[in-house]
């Protein structure tokens, strides 16, 4: 695959250094990562510029090239971290995509600045983490990750083995958090956004009963279930699909 013309840098924001990509020129477009995952990771979906947008593809802190002296993760700082690298950037009202975690980071901006977020595609994203989820964050420990999956993780993200050791010990912390990834019906019905939610109806993490619990509590929202879709449906022979359908409500070209 092509690498996409961009241009790298690092900001100091919040403590960290956050190192994103910004692509293109047009109104700001800003594509969040899920949990582990890279600001160029889109390029797996998005295989070709997308015209009127500025993209911007940051890695989220303690991923990638991003640092995170700290040692903590929680989506709630990750939406500051957001917040302070786009105003590090100058840019105001935006619009975004976010997978997974990345939408969660999403759901933090929206109901905490609502102004700044014009439309927003929610993938694989839920309000709160069920006990399914939650399940699967208490296996994953250090100790239970396979050297093919080290070897991953060590092409992926740039600071060495305690880098890699952190995030894992972060997911698995996931299952016992409760409070920053807790948004119920009314603190939903705060997003003035409009909202895309896509989800798969064989997604293990999260059923798509929470997709449809957020389209219920969200004002102007629409969604997707997509068919046989597991966690992040956008992906292969998906992401054309995913690519039209999200650009055109991003472009507000459905009534």
């Amino acid at each position: 695959m092509d690498t996409l013309p961009s241009e790298g840098q690092t900001a100091s924001i919040n403590g960290i250094e956050i190192y994103c990509e910004v692509r293109g020129k047009g109104e700001p477009l800003v594509f969040l990562s899920g949990f582990t995952g890279l600001g160029t990771d889109w390029d797996f979906i998005f295989k070709d510029p997308v015209e009127g947008f500025q993209l911007v593809l940051p890695d989220a802190r303690g991923h990638g090239r991003s640092t995170n002296p700290s040692g903590v993760f929680t989506f709630r700082q990750s939406a500051m971290d957001v917040i302070g690298l786009l105003d590090h950037l100058g840019i105001g009202r935006f619009k975004a995509i976010g997978l997974s975690g990345g939408g969660g980071t999403l759901l933090h901006i929206a109901t905490g600045q609502p102004d700044r977020v014009d439309a927003m595609v929610l993938v694989s994203t839920a309000p709160y983490f069920p006990e399914q989820a939650r399940a699967i964050m208490r296996q994953a420990t250090v100790e239970n990750h396979t050297d093919d999956e080290w070897a991953l993780m060590r092409r992926r993200h740039r600071h060495g083995d305690d880098q890699i050791q952190a995030l894992w010990q972060q997911a698995h912390g996931f299952a016992d958090s409760y409070s920053d990834m807790n948004f119920t019906p009314p603190y939903l019905s705060t997003i003035t956004a409009r909202t895309l939610i896509v989800s798969g109806d064989r997604d293990p993490l999260y059923p798509a009963s929470l997709a449809l619990e957020m389209y219920t509590s969200i004002p102007r929202s629409y969604l997707w279930i997509v068919p046989n879709g597991g966690h992040g449906p956008i992906f292969g022979d998906a992401s054309p699909r995913f690519v039209e359908t999200a650009l055109a409500f991003l472009r507000s070209e459905w009534q």
